[in-house]
């Protein structure tokens, strides 16, 4: 059995995470175990649950819907909360530091913005997200506050287009950030808030230094700014980029907070450098190429669903009703491994040492 589960000891609450499908595993059907509440109160193993990989999906869709169902079933224990990782849509940092990687140096490329491509790239997602009933499930939406991760999660989870109405405001502005788009509104779509923890590695890089909380409220006058508590940038540093170990233990803090909030099913908007260096954190005790999958890092606009587990309630050490056995100790060769043994003696010498 391949085991998804990681938890990290570190932290307040037990958190694993379980990717939702392995689509590099080809056929290979993934097995997790979950953990429910019964009725009389106690802590049972529930039966393992094969998950096909979203390649394999007859419809040509993702099989998370099902896999999603499957999660509610389980989530009334408190033990399970459902969430999707998005990478923001291409920018046009990505485009130039493809070609030079000095180019994230450039102040060219602050806060940079989506490119033409990056807008078709979220308009894909949306349709996707919508046709495979994701957008119907979703509670809220949590974005990085830069601007191409703002655009990106309006406008893959936001609404239809803006009809100026007083009491309803847009979730974006026309023509935000030299989109050349139209507004979008804040009707019929989950909340989105901005929140500093799930922002792209800090400093150096001009591209990832935010603007003023008060120009993103003029651009996206519906998104909740209120986690944030200073109006400048002050986590960006023009000459000290964090480390590695340090965006970790950040994307740590972040995951840990998700466990709080009362939403059942949450999408994340993010950056691909925050994302590789959280998740590499965990799948420490996968089969290899589960680690991989988890590690790997995200594509533009690439959608992938997991679901964080609090295994602290069921016990994060080893069960206290498990027992080692041979006490007193005795011989207690099995069969089948005495046959194995026997026919080994029995094999010919082949004359070789």
């Amino acid at each position: 059995m391949i085991s998804l589960f990681h938890h990290l000891h570190s932290s307040r609450f037990s958190v694993s995470i379980i990717p939702a499908s392995i689509s590099s595993l080809g056929s290979f059907p993934l097995l997790f175990p979950c953990v429910c509440n019964c009725r009389h109160g106690w802590w049972c193993r529930a039966k393992f649950v094969s998950i096909a990989p979203m390649q394999n999906s007859p419809s040509g869709h993702s099989s998370l819907p099902s896999f999603l169902a499957f999660v509610r079933n389980l989530r009334p224990c408190g033990l399970l909360k459902p969430y999707i990782q998005v990478r923001h849509g291409q920018g046009i940092h990505n485009v130039e530091g493809d070609k030079n990687y000095k180019a994230y140096l450039s102040p060219d490329y602050f806060d940079a913005h989506l490119t033409p491509l990056g807008w078709q790239q979220v308009d894909n997602l949306r349709k996707h997200v919508h046709a495979s009933g994701l957008s119907k499930t979703i509670d809220l939406v949590i974005t990085s506050p830069l601007l191409r991760t703002i655009q990106t999660a309006v406008g893959v989870f936001g609404g239809e287009g803006y009809a100026d109405k007083a009491d309803v405001l847009p979730l974006m502005v026309a023509n935000a950030g030299n989109s050349g788009r139209a507004a979008i509104s804040s009707l019929n779509c989950p909340p989105i808030i901005a929140v500093e923890h799930c922002r792209e590695h800090l400093g150096v890089h001009p591209c990832d230094k935010r603007r003023n909380i008060s120009d993103y409220q003029f651009l996206f006058p519906a998104i909740d700014f209120s986690p944030i508590e200073n109006d400048e940038d002050v986590l960006w540093k023009a000459n000290i980029r964090e480390t590695k170990e340090e965006v970790a233990a950040r994307g740590l803090k972040f995951m840990n907070w998700l466990w709080t909030r009362k939403e059942k099913e949450i999408a994340i908007v993010t950056h691909s450098g925050f994302l590789f260096h959280t998740l590499t954190l965990f799948g420490n005790d996968c089969h290899p190429l589960v680690k991989k999958e988890i590690c790997k890092h995200f594509a533009n606009c690439e959608l992938r669903s997991m679901v964080i587990v609090d295994r602290s309630m069921a016990g994060s050490d080893d069960s206290t009703t498990n027992y080692p056995g041979k006490i007193p100790s005795g011989l207690d060769l099995p069969s089948d491994v005495a046959v194995e043994k026997k026919l080994e003696k029995e094999e010919p010498d082949s004359g070789f040492t």
